[in-house]
């Protein structure tokens, strides 16, 4: 019979297993303005190379946004920048210099776009070895001209794009929302919502794991590992139930221990015992064997006295014929 080796790998290539970044979509996003740029990394890693203020932190920051909450985004780490340098809505307004006034006094930022604009961000994240595609899109505008962005959040389970999905619906918002939701995606208003949709979709648990990915995504230096992986790496917990919990249970094991060293004495003293009984029922033994010997010893001597007798007394009738003859 002929045995055939049965492959379970669904892809050839496992470096490409889970979850990975097959395109990044950005428009009017920082400095990439106008028109929807690209980034193309296909579920491989990518490496951003460039010149000071060429866009590369800015497409990190587009990814961080993507999958972390607005309040524990620091925009820029990557350039080691101070964290007031760029916000969200420095990013949607396309800040790209600073100007002083001809009286002096602090400068002023200098956008590319005004209030009236939107910006969006797309990311396709494909699991070769499952065949599913899950994309991540966020769209920007703002209200009032000195306000904050608002967002929409967007999750479907297929590949998007900000040409074909997110174009098109000028600054009414609504429809485009009713569109969206129209061609089965999923839209929300806010992070949690949001954010719990793609870690159940990414196999993610906890979201500890996104508070490592944005320390990680752009991190220079570690200045302390034990205080990284205390931080960032291990969830909090109340340490006072677990420490009683722990010294109850050392207590309990104090006491099962206790328990099997008494019991071990026991079966230390019983041991000689259990051989002295032993002897005991040997040595009891042999002496009924001896006792029934001895009663056995007045029948066994009287059998032979009394043919020791009839003998004597075959001699005597013996004897008495032979003098009666003489006679």
């Amino acid at each position: 019979m002929k045995h055939e080796s049965l492959s379970l790998d669904f892809i050839a290539d496992e470096q490409l297993a889970g979850f990975r970044l097959q395109r990044l979509e950005v428009f009017n996003w920082g400095t990439f303005d106008g028109r929807v740029w690209a980034l193309r990394a296909d579920g491989r890693n990518a490496l951003l190379t460039g010149d000071i203020g060429s866009g590369k932190s800015t497409l990190v920051d587009a990814v961080t946004t993507l999958l972390v909450p607005a309040h524990r985004v620091a925009y820029n780490k990557a350039a080691g920048a101070d964290a007031r340098e760029r916000t969200l809505r420095s990013y949607v307004l396309g800040h790209y210099k600073s100007e002083r006034s001809e009286f002096g006094g602090a400068g002023r930022p200098v956008a590319l776009r005004d209030h009236g604009s939107y910006s969006v961000i797309l990311g396709v994240f494909q699991n070769a070895g499952y065949d599913q595609t899950v994309t991540l899109a966020q769209v920007f505008w703002l209200k009032e001209p000195h306000g904050q962005p608002t967002r929409l959040f967007a999750v479907a389970e297929r590949a998007l794009s900000v040409a074909g999905d997110f174009a098109e619906f000028g600054v009414d918002v609504a429809a485009l929302r009713k569109r969206l939701r129209g061609a089965g995606v999923d839209v929300h208003e806010s992070f949690p919502p949001y954010g719990a949709q793609f870690r159940r979709l990414f196999g993610i648990k906890n979201d500890q794991a996104l508070e490592l990915f944005h320390q990680t995504v752009s991190m220079k230096s570690v200045g302390n590992l034990t205080d990284f992986v205390r931080s960032h790496m291990l969830e909090p917990f109340d340490v006072a139930p677990r420490m009683q919990a722990l010294i109850t249970h050392f207590d309990d094991l104090h006491r099962a221990h206790e328990a099997v060293l008494k019991a071990k004495r026991q079966v230390e003293l019983l041991t000689p015992l259990v051989a002295d009984c032993a002897r005991h029922d040997e040595l009891l033994a042999q002496t009924e064997a001896w006792r029934v010997c001895r009663e056995a010893l007045r029948p066994y001597f009287a059998q032979h006295k009394a043919e020791l007798l009839d003998k004597r007394i075959g001699h005597l009738d013996e004897e008495l014929k032979r003098h009666e003859s003489q006679i």
